[in-house]
């Protein structure tokens, strides 16, 4: 039996708890020996049935993964756990835990000192007895192995993707709403406040509208956007969105922009390439690596080159038009199914399980290790 950590399911949907629903999913269908456990308080109901999640204990939040979890594992024998979120029990040795990225370290402004506090505490004394950690990127790997001093070899990229919902639309007929998109959490390293005055900068754009996709929390803040914002009606926040209502988003834009400062991996620019919306990103962190050349990058320090790049994709069709077709290409690069099977092979490296040869290899390795007849 292989335990997966599933307390993701009691929280808000962002980008962290995506990528372990969606690699839950993909692995439930791979392998018949995982169990999903999480506490009472879930709110991904679908999910949660599609993985038979089985509810215990009587705590929620991290109360729980510290105690009700660890407590599980005992009554079960101590089987191998799988925590795909950011936290993890931390007296849990056999485990394999996951963290996206050090933003709270790179840009703390992002972040309350609670939050930066728990994660500055809590992340070496993880990784200190955990057997393997799951990263999104390698820029990320290279990243949490320096700063931590945490050895590369036992550091595995599990990328991010996108489910098969997020597609093209239907051709567009007669006159539409021209909008740029962002879609992110306005912290502050997300960077939408030099977005905004980009877009404010433009000229003869007068009809042009911004859509700015996503809520803030109390962690995630940054209360100029909104003053900064009141000043052009064109500026639109849309709050939280369902999938259907983003991909629409998605569909309608005529570019989507990626401004962020920092990131682990960042699904939004896949999400966008999946539906053919083309890209402006920033060339910063993990981004060049995810978006390879599918994008067109952008100093995101640098406003007026900011605003370059959108007015370049305003009025440049056939790059719209090849942006669109890099898009697509890059976006096939990626899928949750590959995703667990890298998961699936670190769980069978730990617990000691090989997969059967396949005829071709066994034939091979015979006539790899057959005696070779000497000449007298």
């Amino acid at each position: 039996m292989i335990v997966i950590n599933a307390r993701f399911l009691t929280q808000e949907l962002r980008g962290v708890q995506r990528f372990a629903e969606q690699t839950c999913l993909a692995l439930k269908h791979i392998r018949n020996d995982v169990v999903f456990v999480a506490p009472h308080g879930i709110k991904m109901h679908e999910s949660a049935k599609a993985l038979d999640v089985q509810c215990v204990g009587s705590h929620s939040g991290h109360v729980w993964e510290q105690l009700d979890l660890p407590s599980y594992l005992r009554r079960q024998g101590n089987p191998l756990l799988v925590s795909l979120s950011s936290t993890a029990p931390l007296m849990v040795r056999n485990q394999i835990a996951t963290h996206h990225d050090i933003t709270y370290i790179r840009h703390p402004e992002s972040y309350t000192w609670a939050f930066r506090t728990l994660y500055r505490v809590m992340t070496p004394i993880l990784l200190s007895r955990i057997k393997a950690l799951l990263t999104v990127s390698s820029f990320s790997k290279g990243e949490i192995s320096e700063f931590y001093n945490f050895p590369e070899n036992k550091i595995f990229v599990v990328p991010n993707a996108v489910s098969g919902a997020f597609q093209p639309g239907p051709p567009a007929r007669g006159k539409k709403q021209e909008y740029l998109l962002a879609v992110s959490s306005p912290s502050a390293h997300k960077n939408f406040k030099r977005m905004i005055e980009a877009f404010l900068s433009l000229r003869h754009h007068d009809e042009l509208q911004l859509h700015i996709v996503g809520a803030a929390s109390e962690i995630f803040s940054d209360p100029s956007l909104q003053r900064l914002a009141s000043s052009d009606s064109r500026i639109r926040f849309l709050g939280r969105l369902s999938d259907a209502e983003l991909i629409a988003q998605y569909q309608g834009a005529t570019a989507f922009i990626f401004p962020s400062l920092y990131e682990g991996f960042g699904i939004p620019p896949l999400e966008a390439q999946a539906c053919g919306c083309p890209v402006l990103a920033a060339n910063a962190a993990s981004i060049p690596e995810v978006l390879q050349a599918s994008a067109l990058y952008f100093d995101p320090v640098d406003i007026e080159h900011m605003a370059t790049a959108m007015e370049r994709v305003l009025t440049d069709l056939p790059l719209r038009q090849s942006l669109r077709r890099r898009g697509l290409n890059n976006v096939s690069r990626f899928s949750w199914e590959d995703s667990a099977q890298r998961v699936s092979q670190r769980i069978d490296a730990l617990i000691g399980k090989t997969k059967p040869l396949t005829v071709q290899q066994t034939v091979s390795e015979n006539l790899s290790t057959e005696p070779t007849s000497s000449k007298s």
